[in-house]
């Protein structure tokens, strides 16, 4: 199916490199770096993640700032390589706990060892964690995680200098605590990425969520798990009409989910494979509340100047942040400089003017629930604008992340391991993180 596979660093640093077929001309990480980094085709944007060149198709997709590519002459289907190469990326941060160059370093003759047992011959044998337990005998090489950037949704539960114990971004599945000690524990996290778009009054044209519930399972001797989800949820049906009922258009589960008593009263139970997986994907298109309304005025103050003003309100509880916040909008060809006003006491904001693609950038690196902000951003122009100057900017656009809140108002009741005993008593961690997919707001 494939005949090479390999990772790359942000430089273009060849770390991991499998040859299964012979069919690819040496040199194709090289030439794959040099064309995805001077990607000139349509004048804007990243490289798409399938391409060809010289009759050699190249599938890649990013993870944890990592390339991980796979080549092939025969047509294939891109979505099953892409997905392969997703797994794979995932298996290897299951046995590695931590994904970056250096726990690949350390770690090479470990992953080679997956990557031969995973595909033999460009074909696909297995991509379970559980399965490949039975084959892989290296030890993963712990490295220092104490210095490490965040690198997931669980890393945003830090408060200052104090952490979640046991957070499941940086442990393996198959390497115990120092001493020889494994310690039980299991992970949930309900993530959701919304999809929002706004006309120039700030009323919402569409609205959409797409929702999975993560696990990360570290418990010994394989217990049976119970989930229970709200009791209100419906799915693929509107019939259930009470308060704050939550509906679902359509949801598929793991394999290893049982749904006997789902119907009766929204209870999942299943026994987790090690390693990090998929209990639950979800899409909602019912209305919802959005976490931000985001509007922009955009009003010519002269012949080559105009005045832009954003304004950001947080609709969710006082009690939660939103972080990592980034507003972008698109300006008009001609614009040459910018000048920023920020509100009077804004901290920690960020303004930047990137004059190649002609966009203007506002971070936030924390907003409070119900806080209001403001950005006034004056234009001067090369020349005079012929046309309607609101046609040449927008839409606005939104990044973010905010953590324990989820705007589809999906709980995990409870979290249930069916038999325990007095020497197993596990550690639960559930956890909400929404996330925008396309947050947009029209001029």
């Amino acid at each position: 199916m494939i005949s090479q596979f390999f990772v790359l660093s942000q430089r273009g640093d060849n770390i991991v490199f499998r040859d299964y077929r012979g069919e690819v001309q040496k040199g194709s990480a090289e030439t794959f770096f040099r064309k995805v980094k001077f990607w000139k085709e349509d004048d804007e944007g990243d490289a798409p993640p399938v391409f060809n060149i010289d009759g050699v198709n190249y599938f890649h997709v990013k993870v944890a700032g990592l390339l991980f590519v796979a080549t092939t002459r025969v047509n294939v289907s891109p979505s099953l390589v892409l997905e392969l190469l997703q797994r794979i990326a995932r298996v290897i941060k299951d046995y590695l706990g931590v994904l970056n160059e250096d726990s690949f370093r350390k770690n090479f003759v470990l992953v080679y060892e997956l990557l031969d047992e995973a595909i033999d011959f460009g074909y696909v044998q297995t991509t379970s964690t559980e399965v490949l337990k039975s084959f892989v005998f290296n030890e993963p090489i712990v490295i220092d995680t104490a210095r490490l950037p965040p690198l997931g949704p669980a890393s945003i539960f830090m408060q200052g200098t104090k952490r979640m114990p046991g957070t499941a971004i940086t442990k393996s599945v198959v390497a115990n605590e120092p001493g020889g000690r494994k310690r039980d524990e299991i992970f949930v996290d309900v993530i959701e990425k919304i999809s929002v778009t706004f006309n120039s009054s700030g009323f919402i044209l569409t609205s959409e969520i797409d929702g999975t519930i993560q696990m990360k399972s570290y418990l010994t001797g394989n217990p049976e798990i119970r989930l229970a989800l709200n009791e209100d949820l419906s799915i693929g049906t509107s019939d259930y009409r009470g308060s704050g009922a939550v509906i679902f258009d359509d949801c598929n589960f793991h394999e290893s989910v049982h749904l006997d008593s789902f119907d009766v009263d929204r209870t999942l139970s299943l026994v987790p494979p090690d390693g990090e997986f998929s209990v639950m994907n979800y899409r909602m298109t019912q209305p919802f509340k959005p976490p931000f309304r985001i509007n922009a005025l955009i009003e010519e103050t002269g012949s080559l100047k105009a005045e832009v003003t954003i304004k950001l309100r947080a609709d969710f509880n006082s009690s939660i942040n939103a972080n990592s916040v980034l507003v972008q909008m698109p300006l008009p060809t001609f614009t040459a400089r910018v000048n920023f006003e920020l509100e009077a006491g804004a901290v920690g904001h960020t303004t930047d003017f990137k004059e190649a693609n002609k966009k203007l950038e506002w971070g936030l690196k924390k907003v409070v629930g119900g806080s209001e902000h403001t950005l006034r951003a004056k234009l001067t122009f090369s020349q005079e604008l012929h046309g309607n100057i609101m046609k040449e900017a927008g839409p606005l656009s939104m990044n973010f992340i905010i953590p324990m809140h989820n705007a589809s108002r999906l709980q995990v009741k409870y979290l249930q391991i069916a038999k325990t005993s007095k020497t197993h008593n596990p550690y639960r961690w559930v956890r909400y993180v929404t996330q925008a997919n396309s947050y947009v707001a029209r001029l």
